[in-house]
C-alpha cells in the first residue's frame, strides 16, 4: 500500500466538489460499487485502520493509499468517517427511452429524498430515473441515502425543457403525485408508466403537469394533507409495481 503524499491530498481536496467524481466514504457502498464494476481512481485508508481495511481492498493495490485521520475527515462528508474514502469517476447515463416503469423527479432539492426514492425505485424494479432540474446525483448525501443503488439503475439528469421534449417525442405515459388526484389504490395501470414526484414545497411544475396523463394521490385520515416526497413517491411506486413481484 502506497503512502498518500500531502500534494495528493491537497489535489483531491480541490476536486471534492467536482461533479464528475464520487467520494464514497461508506464501506458497504464502496464494496457494492466495486462489485458492480465501478473502477476506483484512489482508495485512501486511515493508517491506524490499515490492518482491518487493507484486506478488503487488497485487489486494488495500485490505487490503495494510507493516510491520516485528518485527511480522511477532509475528504469525507460523514460526521463519523469509517476510515476509508474511495474516489471514482461517475459518468451520467445517456438519456434513453425507459424499458420499464420509471421515476421522474421534478425539481427535488433534498438529496436525502432523492437518494431514498432512487433506492425504492431500484427495489421495485423501476430501472430508469430522470432527475429533472433536481439535485446532482453525485451529491454525497444522495449517494449515502441511495445505499449504492445509483450504480444499479440508469440515472439521467436533464433540464425541464429537455425532459418535456423527450417525453413528448417518446409518448411517455406520466402520472403525477398530487393531493387532488385520483386515489392511487383505484388507479388502473395500463402499460409502462412514469411516476412524477414534484418539488418538496411546490409540487410538480406546470410544464411537467401539462404533459401528465393522470394525477394520483394517497388517501389520508385525521386531516393529514400531505406526506414527505420520498414517502409518498415510494408508496405510489410500490402500488404500480405490485404485480411485478
Amino acid at each position: 500500500m502506497l503512502k498518500a503524499s500531502k500534494n495528493l491530498i491537497k489535489d483531491l481536496k480541490k476536486q471534492r466538489h467536482n461533479s464528475c467524481l464520487l467520494f464514497l466514504d461508506n464501506i458497504k457502498i464502496i464494496k457494492d460499487a466495486l462489485k458492480l464494476g465501478v473502477e476506483p481512481k484512489y482508495i485512501l485508508i486511515q493508517s491506524d485502520k490499515a490492518s482491518e481495511l487493507e484486506p478488503i481492498f487488497s485487489k486494488y493495490q495500485s490505487v490503495l493509499y494510507s493516510t491520516d485521520r485528518t485527511s480522511i475527515e477532509m475528504l469525507s462528508d460523514s460526521k463519523t468517517p469509517q476510515g476509508v474514502v474511495c474516489i471514482t469517476e461517475y459518468l451520467l447515463d445517456v438519456v434513453v427511452e425507459p424499458k420499464t416503469d420509471f421515476l421522474v423527479l421534478d425539481g427535488l432539492q433534498d438529496p436525502g429524498n432523492v437518494g431514498s426514492l432512487i433506492r425504492t425505485a431500484c427495489a421495485c424494479g423501476i430501472n430508469y430515473v430522470y432527475l429533472v432540474d433536481s439535485v446532482n446525483v453525485t451529491n454525497s448525501k444522495l449517494v449515502r441515502s441511495s445505499v449504492g443503488t445509483i450504480f444499479q439503475v440508469k440515472v439521467m439528469q436533464l433540464s425541464r425543457g429537455d425532459f418535456v421534449k423527450f417525453a413528448k417525442s417518446n409518448n411517455l405515459n406520466l402520472i403525477k403525485a398530487d393531493m387532488f388526484g385520483e386515489n392511487i389504490f383505484n388507479f388502473k395501470k395500463s402499460g409502462k408508466v412514469g411516476v412524477v414526484v414534484g418539488n418538496e414545497g411546490q409540487g410538480v411544475s406546470k410544464a411537467i403537469s401539462d404533459i401528465c396523463q393522470f394525477s394520483v394521490s394517497l388517501p389520508m385520515k385525521n386531516n393529514v394533507e400531505s406526506l414527505n416526497a420520498s414517502v409518498s413517491g415510494s408508496i405510489i411506486m410500490y402500488e404500480i409495481s405490485k404485480n411485478n413481484f
